[in-house]
């Protein structure tokens, strides 16, 4: 199953040691319309360089910043990208394209002239030279918890920079929604993704980690494969960093124990269903997690109030001669209180006093593709989330019947690859089939070679097995998944889109339809 290893960043520059970016530096993004990409080149541009870019699928939620950014992204890719003069000084890359396109002809180009491939990671660590970096990795919950981050240090005055994988709101960057935002202070926010070492070029001084799972099968055999991956990352960190570390979460836990005999300070924190009492349960997490500087710092809490409006927090930890400070969340889902811990964490460790931290922490909506409420027509009400993973799944399902009280959910999903889709059947399967209604649109592809292991309709096949009561549909590609909704889904329903790819375009067709109907 761990086909693209080998190949997934291959012919690319290793990560190396971050440096500024130069004044009018030309650089080239192959692939630039997706999400990561786009906001590599807009910090770029803010350091200074010049950038072009192309993409093959055109126009994306993505481009509209760049093009505020001055960049022009090219439709389709060419060898004249790069031998036309002047030639770009280096280029950035989606180490995906390898695995896809080995032998890509703009790559090929800028081997033959000597230019230097990178991924576009590694310009994101150049934008960020001089700055202090906080990193956010984990399997589920990077992007919420970066942009939340990002969010409660400019609610704080901190004016950080940013680069998150998923649309910050137009409030947030001062122009258009994008995932990069440009400032003036120190802390420089970035998500980091474990896929295929994608957060090698980072070494941040602040590490938050959310959660650590198997997931990416084409790359990670298995569940100590992910834990290595985050423990060789987290042990590159420089002497006296921080982790803030959710060790509520097993795989944390894991990740966690091979590094505590470095000099580095630990947050520790979790969620938990009762209060940690008088003070021994906080004790016993500092010693639990001591480590050559000392004690861990503990951060607890448990949820108090869960309604359609957010989520109120009892939160331990924060001030101790305070005692326990109530805080209340725009956000549903026990995985987004959960998220929550770990700002409040790692928003502690950057200063923001801990009587500010509830306001900045508090009126934080999302960020896109998170569970975003995209519109109601019809008496439907459709949301959109990147949930490609079961657990994300079935957390995503469970805040959404917090947020929607009542209403029968469809379950929407496109898988995102072949791969993780044949890995994880039964358990996308499990938790699909807690839904009322369920429709699987056709595979995304994706990096994979081999799209004959499995199908959407296989997987709504195996629904249907553990719910047979439930309708459970493959329609076909996003708009005729789309379609068959709009003939589906009745007033009082709450449509939840799941996925990679293109499944945002069924939210939005489907809004469409209801419209008109």
């Amino acid at each position: 199953m761990t086909s693209a290893a080998g190949r997934v960043g291959a012919g690319l520059a290793p990560a190396r040691d971050a440096r500024p970016i130069r004044p009018g530096e030309r650089i080239h993004v192959v692939g630039a319309a997706g999400a990561g990409a786009s906001g590599a080149a807009i910090l770029a541009v803010h350091s200074g360089a010049s950038v072009t870019g192309c993409d093959a699928g055109g126009p994306s939620p993505y481009t509209a910043a760049l093009e505020a950014a001055g960049i022009t992204v090219a439709t389709g890719h060419s060898p004249g990208h790069v031998t036309t003069p002047p030639s770009p000084d280096r280029l950035a890359v989606t180490k995906a394209l390898t695995a896809i396109d080995p032998d890509h002809p703009e790559l090929r180009s800028a081997r033959d002239l000597g230019i230097p491939l990178e991924p576009w990671q590694q310009m994101v660590a150049d934008a960020a030279v001089g700055r202090r970096l906080i990193g956010v990795a984990g399997t589920h919950g990077k992007s919420t918890t970066a942009g939340w981050l990002v969010h409660a240090l400019t609610a704080a005055g901190q004016d950080p920079s940013a680069f998150v994988g998923a649309l910050l709101p137009a409030a947030l960057t001062g122009g258009l929604p994008a995932t990069a935002r440009w400032g003036q202070g120190s802390a420089f926010v970035v998500e980091a993704d474990e896929y295929a070492g994608n957060f090698d070029p980072y070494r941040p001084e602040v590490a938050v980690l959310t959660n650590a799972e198997w997931d990416h099968p084409d790359v990670f055999p298995d569940r100590d494969a992910v834990t290595v991956a985050f423990a060789t990352w987290l042990s590159g960190l420089p002497v006296g960093a921080t982790i803030v570390a959710n060790v509520g979460d097993p795989g944390v836990e894991a990740v966690l124990d091979r590094l505590l005999d470095r000099p580095i300070h630990v947050v520790a924190y979790a969620l938990v269903d009762t209060s940690p009492g008088r003070g021994g349960y906080l004790r016993g997490i500092r010693e639990r997690y001591a480590t050559p500087v000392g004690p861990a710092a503990a951060l607890l809490a448990r949820i108090v109030t869960a309604d359609r409006d957010g989520t109120t927090l009892e939160v331990f930890g924060l001030d101790e001669l305070a005692g326990a400070a109530s805080i209340r969340l725009a956000t549903a889902g026990r995985q987004n209180a959960a998220n929550a811990l770990g700002v409040i964490g790692a928003a502690s460790v950057l200063g923001v006093p801990s009587d500010a931290i509830p306001a900045a922490v508090g009126d934080f909506h999302g960020v896109g593709r998170r569970l975003e409420r995209k519109g109601e027509a019809g008496g439907v009400v459709v949301y959109d989330d990147y949930g490609h993973h079961p657990t994300a799944i079935r957390e995503t399902l469970l805040a959404i019947r917090q947020r929607e009280p009542g209403r029968r959910v469809w379950a929407v999903y496109e898988p995102l690859t072949y791969h993780r889709t044949a890995a994880m059947l039964d358990a996308f399967a499990d938790v699909l089939a807690t839904a009322d209604a369920v429709a699987v649109a056709d595979i995304w592809a994706g990096r994979d070679p081999d799209t004959t292991i499995t199908s959407a309709a296989e997987l709504a096949e195996a629904v249907a097995r553990r719910r047979p009561e439930i309708e459970v549909v493959a329609p076909g590609d996003v708009d005729a998944t789309a379609d068959a909704l709009a003939d589906r889904a009745r007033p009082g329903d709450a449509v939840l889109v799941m996925g990679g790819g293109r499944s945002y375009r069924i939210g939005e067709r489907l809004l469409e339809r209801l419209e008109d109907r």
